[in-house]
């Protein structure tokens, strides 16, 4: 578990880095600013399309193998965007935020690889520990950019890219230190369930709702901060600040999430954090100073840490160990496709209709997700109370 969320923290690092530059150095690059934010849509879309073929993957060769397969593809993704900061080409930097976005996808699965090899009373537990790997990150990436992005000068940011190609070498070096299980030859033979009658499970509907829109919600909102800390004259330094205590608050409740699943259930989790969103827009929605958008983005990152982690719970429990790799495959591509949609959305609408309308943009979702919680625990309450 401590290699596995070592694995994590070092990977998230990257994808920090990428995530608090992509918008600040599309916004250099491109002469159409509303596309600003459009670098981090490529990563998001690189993930949604490479989750399908990395669960897959991982399916026939092995976790360990298909983690190190990713860890070649984002060291090539940042050394394509260094090349497109270097030549000032945008669409050449989106490329390489398109190639790194597929090396996220093989990153998102060190969680079930996690719950792959615990019990089932600790699987949340296990996704839970992984995911405290991505606290580092909350510091590494935005520090990282802080201090590489003039090392290179004139040109802005190539250190930091640069720098960002050798992070998955550092875990490319790790996964040569341990062994995880491979697939069975039963697993492989046993085709499992149709996928149509698994997702017809209310469980994995609001697993999948959960995760699509906690994680989407999360997206848009920081994506556009540090675009909107820019506009509202904020120094970077703040924004890489601000960026720097959102991953904090998305990735150090892992330290307990999994417990309180253990004791309340993955549905009182999820509400909570829908909860937590509910009180971000509040706070996002009540000014435009620094602090204003440190606290929203806190409170999001948690929000965010209680339905993706609460989401990723409940998700192992509508699935048998031969369905697992295209249930979860099918449940990443829902969720990154619809946070692909939710930075694309970001700029533009930041750009055409201002700062408060992102937060607002979000709330329905959010009211939807938790909503869908609350129905499930009470349809379980009915099922489970005596005749």
């Amino acid at each position: 578990m401590f290699i596995l969320a070592t694995c994590m923290a070092l990977a998230n690092s990257a994808t920090t880095l990428q995530v608090t530059l992509g918008g600040l150095v599309g916004f250099l690059l491109v002469e159409d600013k509303a596309l600003a934010t459009l670098p981090v849509t490529f990563v998001v879309g690189g993930t949604a399309l490479a989750t399908i073929p990395a669960s897959m993957l991982m399916r026939w060769v092995g976790r360990q193998l298909g983690f190190m397969i990713g860890c070649l593809i984002g060291t090539s993704g940042s050394l394509i965007a260094a090349l497109g900061v270097y030549l000032a080409h945008f669409w050449l930097f989106c490329l390489g935020a398109f190639v790194f976005g597929a090396s996220v996808a093989f990153t998102q699965l060190y969680r079930f690889a996690a719950a792959d090899i615990v019990p089932g009373e600790m699987k949340s537990r296990a996704i839970s520990w992984v995911m405290v790997g991505g606290l580092v990150s909350a510091f590494a990436g935005p520090e990282i950019a802080k201090h590489t992005r003039e090392i290179l000068s004139p040109y802005l940011f190539l250190g930091s890219y640069l720098v960002a190609a050798s992070l998955p070498v550092l875990v490319l070096g790790i996964l040569t230190t341990i062994r995880l299980p491979k697939p069975t030859v039963a697993e492989l033979r046993e085709p499992g369930r149709p996928l149509a009658e698994i997702v017809r499970q209310p469980a994995f509907v609001v697993a999948a709702m959960a995760g699509m829109f906690g994680y989407g919600v999360m997206n848009l909102l920081m994506t556009a901060t540090p675009l909107a800390m820019q506009i509202c004259e904020h120094p970077f330094s703040d924004a890489a600040t601000v960026i720097q205590w959102h991953v904090f608050g998305m990735f150090f409740p892992s330290f307990f999430t999994g417990s309180l699943i253990a004791r309340f259930g993955a549905l009182r989790i999820i509400v909570v954090g829908a909860i937590l969103n509910l009180a971000c827009i509040a706070v996002a929605l009540h000014g435009v100073a620094v602090l204003n958008f440190q606290a929203s983005l806190l409170i999001l990152g948690v929000g965010w840490n209680f339905m993706y982690i609460g989401g990723t719970s409940l998700l192992t429990e509508v699935y048998r160990p031969a369905e697992r790799n295209k249930t979860q495959a099918l449940n990443d591509f829902l969720v990154f496709g619809t946070v692909a949609l939710a930075s694309l959305g970001s700029g533009k609408l930041l750009y055409h209709w201002g700062w408060d309308f992102v937060p607002l943009s979000a709330l329905p979702f959010i009211l939807i997700a938790g909503l869908a919680a609350v129905w499930l625990m009470l349809q379980k309450r009915r099922t489970a109370a005596p005749a």
